[in-house]
């Protein structure tokens, strides 16, 4: 794709109605769902994930609901 086609994209993106993005980017998402076996995660994020699942087993860690870390998430990003 080219950057003028590209931009062309980007600017209908922004002006489509809230709906027709949540469609679309559910739509990308089942896309690439389709191909994970060709994603490759970064051995550092595997560790990172390797290290909070020894965490929640070792009872030193554990999980929130979503609410609760988006509090966290808002309070440490103010």
């Amino acid at each position: 794709m080219s950057i003028v086609s590209s931009v062309t994209a980007l600017e209908q993106i922004h002006q489509m109605p809230l709906r027709e993005k949540l469609l679309v980017l559910e739509a990308i998402w089942d896309d690439i769902s389709r191909e994970e076996e060709n994603l490759e995660v970064p051995q550092w994020h595997k560790d990172i994930l390797d290290e909070r699942e020894r965490m929640v087993a070792d009872g030193k860690a554990q999980f929130i609901d979503w609410d609760a870390a988006k509090k966290q998430i808002k309070e440490a990003t103010e």
